[in-house]
C-alpha cells in the first residue's frame, strides 16, 4: 500500500480535512487515466479494468503521466480483484489485520464507481437496515410508508446508481444481518415490502466486503452468501525490503498530513522495526537460526506503520527531528506486548536472545531496557 497525498488539503466544500477519500486525492490520476484510456469499459464504470488495475499498481501513461502505486502487492491478485468485479459476483477481500483490505477496497471504488463513500462498517451491532433501508420516522407517522419516508442504505444507493459499495469486516456482522446480502448479490434486487415495491439494481452495481481471517467463528460467513462472493486473499508482504517500502511511504505521507517537521534520516530504524515485526509474526529470526515464540498481536504492517508514525512524532516534538532507538522503542513494546504476562515474556525473551546479540542493535537493546 502507498499513499503520497503530502498534507491537509481542502474538501470538495473548501475546507480543510485531515484525509481525502480517494477520488478527491488522486482525481488527477484518475482524469490522466481517462484520457488515454481506450480500453473497453463495462458498464457504468469510470475506467476499463487495465486503466484500473494500472491505477492501483502504478506506472508511466504515453504521455508521460506518473501513476503512482495505491497498493505494492502482487500484480495478479489486483488483476483477479478487479475482473471479479467486472462479472455478476461480489468481491470478498480477506487477510489479517493490516494488509490493506481497506485501503485497496476504497481505490478499487474510486476508480471505477468515482466514488468511494458508499461504505457499510460492520459490527456487532450492525443492523439489517444498514445493508437495506430505513425510515424517517417522522415522516411515516405522518403519512404513512412512502417512497419518500424511505431513507436508503449504502447499498441500495449503490444499486439505484450502478455503483460500488463497500461493506468492511462482513464477518463481524450478525449472521441474520448478513443474509439480506443473499437476495441482493443473486436476484440483483432490493425488496421494499412494505410499499409492495422494489429496487432494481443498474448496470455496474457491486459489492465490495473485507474480513479478517482472524475473525474465523466469530459470524462465519454462510455456505450460501460465500457462493456470492469471489474470494482473493491478501497476504503479507513478501520480502523484508517491500514492506520496508510499504512502511515508508506511508509513513512519509502520514508525516507530511500532520505536519510534522521530522525526517528520516535513513531507512535503518524503518528496517529494525520491520524487521522485529517479521520474526516475532513468523516465528523465527531472518537468519533461520533461531525459533522465537510469537506474541498474540498480529504484527502486521499496519503496526509497523503505527510505530513508526509514533516515532517520527516522537522525534518532531521532543527531539532533534531525526528518527532514532529512543523514539520508536516504546510504541514497538506496545505494538508488540497486547498480553501484559504472556506476551510480556515473549518479548523479554526476545530482547534477550536476539536484539542484545546484534551489534548495530546496542542503542535499541538500551531503549527498550530502559523501559523496562
Amino acid at each position: 500500500m502507498s499513499d503520497t497525498q503530502t498534507g491537509p488539503a481542502p474538501a470538495t466544500d473548501g475546507t480543510v480535512v485531515l484525509r481525502q477519500h480517494a477520488e478527491q486525492a488522486y482525481a488527477d490520476e484518475l482524469a490522466a487515466l481517462a484520457a488515454v484510456d481506450d480500453r473497453p469499459r463495462p458498464p457504468s464504470w469510470r475506467l476499463s479494468p487495465w486503466a484500473v488495475a494500472t491505477y492501483v499498481l502504478g506506472g508511466r501513461l504515453d504521455d508521460g503521466t506518473v501513476i503512482t502505486p495505491k497498493y505494492l502487492g502482487r500484480r495478479r491478485l489486483v488483476e483477479v480483484a478487479v475482473s471479479s468485479l467486472a462479472t455478476d459476483r461480489a468481491l470478498l477481500l480477506l487477510g489479517v489485520p493490516g494488509t490493506a483490505k481497506s485501503w485497496l477496497g476504497e481505490h478499487l471504488a474510486a476508480a471505477i464507481s468515482g466514488r468511494s463513500t458508499l461504505v457499510v462498517q460492520g459490527t456487532a451491532g450492525t443492523q439489517e437496515e444498514a445493508l437495506r433501508y430505513g425510515w424517517n420516522y417522522a415522516r411515516l407517522l405522518a403519512e404513512g410508508p412512502s417512497r419518500e419516508a424511505l431513507v436508503p442504505g449504502p447499498v441500495m444507493r449503490a444499486m439505484q446508481t450502478g455503483s460500488l459499495a463497500r461493506v468492511e469486516e462482513l464477518t463481524r456482522v450478525p449472521s441474520d444481518v448478513q443474509d439480506a446480502l443473499i437476495s441482493i448479490l443473486s436476484e440483483k434486487t432490493l425488496p421494499i415490502p412494505e410499499l409492495d415495491d422494489e429496487v432494481q439494481a443498474r448496470p455496474g452495481f457491486n459489492v465490495i466486503a473485507t474480513a479478517n481471517n482472524r475473525d474465523k467463528g466469530v459470524n462465519d460467513l454462510s455456505s450460501a452468501l460465500r457462493r456470492r462472493f469471489n474470494t482473493v486473499v491478501l497476504p503479507l508482504p513478501d520480502t523484508l525490503d517491500q514492506e520496508i517500502e510499504i512502511v515508508r511511504t506511508r509513513v512519509a505521507s502520514l508525516g507530511a498530513s500532520l505536519q510534522l517537521p521530522a525526517d528520516l534520516e535513513s531507512l535503518s530504524e524503518i528496517r529494525r522495526v520491520v524487521t522485529v515485526m517479521r520474526e516475532l509474526r513468523s516465528g523465527m529470526t531472518s537468519d533461520q537460526r533461531t525459533t522465537l515464540k510469537s506474541p498474540s498481536a498480529t504484527l502486521s504492517t499496519a503496526e509497523a506503520i503505527s510505530v513508526m508514525t509514533n516515532g517520527l512524532a516522537l522525534a518532531a516534538h521532543f527531539g532533534d527531528g531525526v528518527v532514532r532507538a529512543d523514539d520508536v522503542a516504546g510504541s514497538l513494546l506496545g505494538a508488540v506486548v497486547k498480553d501484559p504476562v504472556q506476551d510480556r515474556l515473549v518479548w523479554q525473551e526476545y530482547l534477550e536472545t536476539v536484539v542484545r546479540n546484534r551489534k548495530d542493535w546496542s542503542d535499541l537493546y538500551r531503549a527498550c531496557r530502559d523501559l523496562g
